[in-house]
């Protein structure tokens, strides 16, 4: 029998699934099937702030990406005619319970907490970054160092394995998921689990022989390298999956309708050509911010959820 993992946060935000079937909290509606929820049809329930509040992941460092996002920002509050306020979050949950809770109007949702913030706080995701040719996606890598005495997964068991927290795809949820399939293993049984809260978190650690292993989205990886607060000598790639679709972005969904169009065609017409986000994010080779749809680019996320036997409580 699957054992069930309940992902909780501050306020025990956890998406549902009944049957193998993704479902929205109580509170949202979806008529047409997209798995998202519906903008509400009654005038009394949108809303349409003075001031739209925008949050990146919390992958890394809240200080360096309110540079990097200032252009932007900057051309969504003209675009808009809004003020716009960048809010730094330190924590998944604290991302979506302030999204929940109507203090968060646009932000980009990590890979695996996508999900929850779908169910959970009606986040409408509509962009993700992807490459001058449409590409996107990041892979998760397990990773050690070198002289740790770890060269291949299997040698992992009897030890540590550091993952970043519950909510992330690449950092818990795709590796416990690949690990139980393909290698048998199990945290807790097989090996002890440690969080390390952020992926950049977990790269120091295995570069700085604080962790032994530790599974992190290589697209994070990537973008550390490169700016050399670690060096490809420190690391060692034990394994590396599948492409997974990266940071989603969206929007709440009770912003009024004409709000939530021009928020969408601002980061559709954002020129990224010599831009503090070009500069970051090409990095990982992200260059454009394209459309997609939850229902589809996230299905594979929502697999590794059900195999993993997660369940989600709205409360």
């Amino acid at each position: 029998m699957n054992k069930v993992l309940t992902l909780t946060c501050a306020v025990m935000l956890t998406p549902v699934f009944a049957h193998g079937a993704f479902q929205l909290d109580s509170r949202y509606q979806d008529a047409d099937g997209d798995l998202i929820a519906d903008i509400p049809t009654e005038a009394s329930k949108l809303i349409d702030p003075s001031t739209l509040v925008f949050a990146y992941t919390p992958v890394e460092d809240p200080a360096v990406y309110k540079e990097v996002w200032s252009e932007f920002l900057d051309h969504l509050a003209e675009t808009t005619g809004k003020k716009v306020q960048f809010f730094p979050v330190q924590s998944n949950a604290a991302q979506i319970e302030a999204m929940r809770a109507g203090r968060l109007h646009i932000a980009g949702f990590n890979t695996g907490s996508n999900p929850l913030a779908v169910a959970c706080a009606g986040l409408r995701p509509f962009a993700m970054m992807a490459g001058a040719d449409g590409s996107f996606g990041y892979e998760m890598e397990i990773l050690s160092y070198p002289g740790s005495g770890i060269e291949t997964v299997e040698d992992i068991r009897g030890g540590k394995l550091a993952f970043t927290s519950q909510t992330s795809n690449s950092g818990f949820k795709a590796p416990s998921a690949i690990l139980k399939a393909d290698y048998n293993m199990v945290a807790g049984e097989d090996f002890e689990p440690v969080f390390s809260g952020k992926h950049d978190n977990s790269i120091l650690g295995v570069a700085n022989k604080d962790y032994p292993a530790a599974a992190v989205a290589n697209s994070v990886l990537k973008r550390m390298l490169r700016r050399d607060v670690v060096s490809e000598d420190q690391l060692v790639s034990l394994y590396k999956s599948q492409t997974f679709p990266t940071t989603g972005y969206g929007i709440a969904h009770n912003l009024t309708p004409e709000l939530q169009q021009k928020i969408q065609n601002a980061f559709f017409s954002f020129e990224w050509e010599g831009t503090a986000l070009e500069e970051e994010f090409s990095k990982s080779g992200e260059a454009q911010f394209v459309p997609i749809t939850f229902k589809n680019h996230w299905e594979v996320i929502r697999k590794i959820d059900a195999a993993n036997g997660v369940e989600y409580n709205c409360r």
